[in-house]
């Protein structure tokens, strides 16, 4: 069982820029960043494998950046250019087999608490 301990995040004004991180308690084969705003379905922004391959929805490509840190078992998000349709509460996930690189909600088996972004 894999824990996921997210950090970061808060309210900025539009254009801002903010920063999320995710600590897991062991190995992961991919990871990812899924956002929910209130009356919302759940979105896949951003995931990358253990390869360092990338996946971004369109809707962030461009302005968010997803990286990770191996040695820290430890992932990133930077969020640039923020806009107020990317408030939501933002959730880090992780899984450890190989079901390939998605941003599919079902493909990852375990989940932060889950962090606000409030853009203004």
């Amino acid at each position: 069982h894999v824990q996921l301990v997210e950090s970061g995040g808060g309210s900025v004004q539009a254009g801002g820029s903010l920063g999320l991180s995710c600590v897991a308690s062991g190995y992961t084969y991919k990871m990812g960043w899924f956002r929910q705003a209130p009356g919302k379905e759940r979105e896949g922004a951003a995931a990358i494998d253990s390869d360092g391959s990338t996946s971004y929805a369109d809707s962030v490509k461009g302005r968010f950046t997803i990286s990770q840190d191996n040695a820290k078992n430890t992932l990133y998000l930077q969020m640039n250019s923020l806009k107020p349709e990317d408030t939501a509460m933002y959730y880090c996930a992780a899984e450890g087999l190989d079901y390939g690189l998605t941003r599919c909600a079902d493909d990852f088996g375990y989940w932060g608490q889950g962090t606000q972004v409030t853009v203004s």
